[in-house]
């Protein structure tokens, strides 16, 4: 195919020449968390491709019947009858079109999704890193102040929300094999019915007799109408009958709305409490928060051991 093995861009030096103008969308693209911004941009240009597939869906049934009236000014039995026909085909080419452009914008909206996880993490990593700053910066200045107590505990809070976070982020994975499902099934689909189309349109073809006349012969009265219209009906009955046949893309596991692992059941019941991208329900964070306190005490504990134990004279502390 003579393409590169990737159509990511080294350098800046490879990008082509192009003026860039501004734009609220790129405002909006600018107001995204750094973590969201590539998403971000990839959910945006992906509008405008579905607009693209729709307005040619819609440019295609308007050439059908653009082709259709023309061959009925032909005064042609023959052309008028396969013109027609050959625009119903068209016409259908081009509804496919618009089929696509829909399960697109449901490829697009899961990605929103995980776009709505990113933008959410960003929040949760600045606070916990403020909460860190501001217990320094009071340990520094006053150590006994008793405000260190109630930042330790809004730091612990602050770290299991984070914890939580960076699970639903990285349980994105998931909806990535989704979203990518949807859209390569549907190019599948489509692609598979245009061909459909594409082939009764050339049996079409073969029903207009484009044998030479010599001036002054009549041409020879145009007698395939029925099998023209049988041509329609095997396509319609094909459409019909299509099914798909695409290799299953496999799931690791359940997840709940708010990307964290669940069975089916809780996923139901947090499907009207959560919604994705907004911060973990409590009882995560309260659970990850737990983990944090044990993980914190179990390190406290280690390093006290291992300083009372040390051996004097250990190459850890300078001997007198």
């Amino acid at each position: 195919m003579n393409r590169s093995l990737s159509v990511r861009t080294r350098n800046q030096s490879e990008r082509g020449p192009g003026r860039h103008r501004f734009s609220m969308a790129t405002l909006r693209g600018m107001q995204q968390p750094e973590l969201s911004k590539k998403l971000y941009k990839i959910i945006k240009n992906e509008n405008v491709v579905i607009g693209g597939y729709e307005s040619a869906g819609r440019e295609r049934v308007a050439i059908a019947a653009q082709l259709s009236d023309w061959g009925e000014t032909t005064g042609d039995d023959a052309v008028s009858d396969i013109s027609d026909k050959l625009g119903v085909l068209l016409a259908e080419i081009g509804e496919q079109e618009d089929y696509f452009a829909q399960n697109l914008e449901d490829y697009r909206s899961i990605l929103k999704q995980i776009r709505n996880t990113e933008s959410s993490v960003q929040p949760s990593r600045d606070n916990r890193a403020k909460i860190q700053d501001e217990i320094q910066k009071l340990k520094y200045r006053d150590p006994t102040n008793t405000k260190l107590v109630s930042l330790e505990q809004e730091l612990v809070r602050a770290e299991a929300q984070n914890l939580v976070a960076e699970a639903q982020l990285t349980n994105t994975r998931q909806k990535l094999k989704e979203a990518y499902d949807l859209h390569l099934a549907a190019t599948i689909e489509r692609a598979e019915k245009q061909i459909i189309l594409a082939r009764q349109g050339r049996r079409l073809l073969n029903l207009l007799d484009d044998t030479p006349v010599v001036p002054g012969d009549p041409r020879q009265p145009y007698e395939r109408g029925n099998d023209a219209r049988q041509i329609l009906e095997d396509a319609d009955n094909e459409l019909r009958a299509w099914e798909p046949h695409v290799e299953p893309v496999e799931r690791g596991g359940e997840l709940a709305s708010n990307l964290m692992p669940g069975s089916a059941n809780q996923q139901g019941e947090q499907a009207e409490d959560t919604i994705l991208g907004t911060p973990a329900p409590v009882a995560d964070v309260d659970g990850a928060a737990e983990r944090v306190t044990h993980q914190r005490e179990e390190t406290q504990s280690t390093t006290a051991s291992t300083t009372t134990e040390r051996p004097s004279g250990s190459r850890l502390e300078p001997t007198v």
